[in-house]
């Protein structure tokens, strides 16, 4: 997903990423833990709550997409793959408890071999 694909106005956008997905803004919350409600109000989405998550879910896709071929794969992925080592909880769980650095760094040490 290009930059240009997923922002308005210089934010990040619930309903362009959802677009770019080819998945219900529906699904979307509830992959980064928020309400439909939430995503389709601008107040919300304005919020940093919301970008960093937003952000942060951007991020992890960027990383995982070139594993699977696809931002699609990489997105399911996201929302169903247990992670070893954190109590074979999914990434989107991990990102629902604020803790996405974890999953960046759970990334990283792929990228580096050690669960190679």
């Amino acid at each position: 997903m290009q930059s240009e694909e997923i922002t308005e106005n210089g934010l990040l956008s619930p309903h362009k990423i959802a677009e770019a997905l080819g998945t219900p803004l529906e699904e979307l919350a509830w992959a980064l833990g928020f309400s439909e409600e939430d995503l389709k109000r601008s107040s919300f989405v304005l919020t940093d709550k919301a970008q960093n998550r937003l952000s942060n879910f951007i991020d992890i896709l960027a990383i995982a997409t070139p594993r699977f071929g696809s931002a699609l794969l990489a997105y399911a992925w996201y929302r169903s793959e247990p992670l070893s080592g954190y109590a074979d909880l999914t990434a989107m769980h991990l990102v629902w408890e604020g803790n996405a650095k974890q999953v960046l760094e759970y990334l990283e040490a792929i990228d580096s071999g050690v669960f190679a």
